[in-house]
């Protein structure tokens, strides 16, 4: 059960930014209402986590309306941004927020590490620091998962460019904790064992020069191996699923197995297409 917030004299408060709570009209600042420290009053909440290392790592937090009165845990995505960016500017770009509102699910926003993530040949600071982003985002998981806000049968990692790396990262390394990925824009360029079935949905632009479609390219600033094509990822997952075939649905191409492979090219670029959470979503909540 939530806890609710204490309003004294029976007085309403306004809602704050994001909805969080405001004053009271006694002007005594109520207490935020949390589940084990997560916050859960509607809207985006900036936290620190501590993964036993010197500093801490950051994320924000999304929380929709839904979760004040859901009696249980809510699924999770994991947006992860891609390089050069931060949590904050893929909260904007990404669309998730207004999804995640309507819909009824918790998103985690990670912010990496000087704008880049160790998704494994890639990429930058992160790589050269040898930073376990791994790690860092089990803990996220398990963290929320704890605190009893995030089902632990319902977790889904997205992400954009080197994020996406990390969501591929994530799905091969993160024993037992990802249902299902969706990747943008990124390549498969590490060694991959799952250890149990994980859908997947793959977009990707035939027109992209940053990560070719057709691969090429370069990996890294240090690193002039080419990027493996979109079509290793696709053929890896859909043999990981034991999916013979995928049939066109639309736009994009499906095939179900032990889990659920969804390939969608575009003709556009290096990009993170618009409607694009919608679509995750709609793949998410399906398998």
């Amino acid at each position: 059960m939530l806890a609710f917030v204490l309003l004294g004299a029976c007085q309403a408060s306004a809602p704050g930014k994001d909805g969080a709570p405001g004053p009271s009209a006694t002007g005594t600042a109520p207490r935020p209402a949390e589940r084990d420290g997560v916050p859960t009053a509607a809207g985006t909440h900036r936290l620190k986590l501590e993964v036993g290392t010197p500093g801490h790592r950051e994320y924000r937090l999304r929380v929709p309306p839904a979760l004040r009165s859901s009696a249980g845990p809510l699924p999770l995505v994991l947006a992860v941004h891609g390089g050069a960016s931060n949590a904050e500017k893929f909260q904007e770009l990404s669309g998730f927020d207004e999804v995640a509102d309507e819909k009824g699910f918790l998103v985690a926003y990670p912010e990496g590490f000087a704008f880049s993530w160790n998704a494994g040949p890639c990429c930058g600071p992160a790589k050269l620091a040898r930073v376990d982003d791994v790690g860092f985002l089990e803990k996220l998981i398990d963290r929320l998962v704890e605190a009893k806000v995030a089902d632990p049968e319902r977790v889904y990692v997205s992400g954009f460019s080197n994020g996406g790396g990390m969501a591929y990262r994530m799905a091969c390394e993160g024993p037992g904790r990802v249902r299902a990925i969706g990747v943008v824009s990124a390549s498969l360029v590490i060694d991959c064992d799952p250890g149990r079935p994980v859908s997947a949905m793959i977009v990707h632009g035939r027109a992209d020069r940053s990560v070719p479609y057709e691969g090429g390219g370069r990996r890294d600033f240090n690193d002039d191996r080419p990027f493996a094509p979109v079509s290793r990822a696709v053929a890896f997952w859909r043999e990981a699923a034991g999916v013979r075939a995928l049939r066109r649905e639309g736009a994009c191409r499906t095939g179900e197995g032990r889990a659920v492979v969804r390939f969608c090219p575009h003709g556009g670029g290096h990009v993170w297409p618009e409607g694009t959470a919608a679509r995750l979503w709609a793949f998410f909540s399906s398998v």
